[in-house]
């Protein structure tokens, strides 16, 4: 018997308009941690959705940056009795728009997004031109491995 402690995964939809399936969402990280290619750090993870002008918030009050962007990840901190593994951050409205611009369905564009958090928390960066080129291939690896087993975050409007 494993003595890793279950990783809880806390979903917030701070959205007008979406509403995500939870279920989905716990099921997608769970998938994902069968990984073994990447692992993300030990502890509960908190899985945020948000429009446009929360994540220009969050982006100007943590990154000095006032644009939009798509995703947000805020790695945690390894607290030996109950370790926070981090938060991904999820703009809606931006990924509907790049779903629509890339002719994918918007539960792809937004599984893509907890991808992509996912990944940022298990070390990978997108800083460089070569950091990007690994973070695409991971997220080709991940989605194929979330594809396999059929999970994906299930948005429902």
């Amino acid at each position: 018997m494993s003595s890793r402690k279950a990783r809880v995964v806390e979903v917030a939809v701070h959205h007008p308009r979406y509403r995500i399936s939870t279920a989905s969402v716990q099921k997608s990280i769970a998938c994902l941690e069968g990984l073994s290619t990447f692992r993300c750090p030990l502890g509960n993870l908190s899985i945020v959705f948000v429009d446009d002008r929360e994540i220009k918030r969050l982006h100007r009050e943590f990154m000095d940056d006032a644009s939009v962007t798509d995703v947000i990840t805020f790695v945690g901190e390894e607290h030996p009795l109950e370790p926070f593994a981090g938060e991904i951050c999820i703009n809606l409205d931006q990924a509907k728009r790049a779903a629509r611009e890339h002719q994918l369905t918007l539960e792809r564009e937004v599984t893509l997004y907890l991808v992509h958090g996912w990944l940022h928390l298990s070390g990978l960066r997108d800083d460089t031109v070569a950091q990007s080129k690994k973070m695409r291939q991971a997220e080709a690896e991940a989605l194929a491995h979330l594809d396999c087993h059929r999970q994906k975050v299930k948005v429902l409007d």
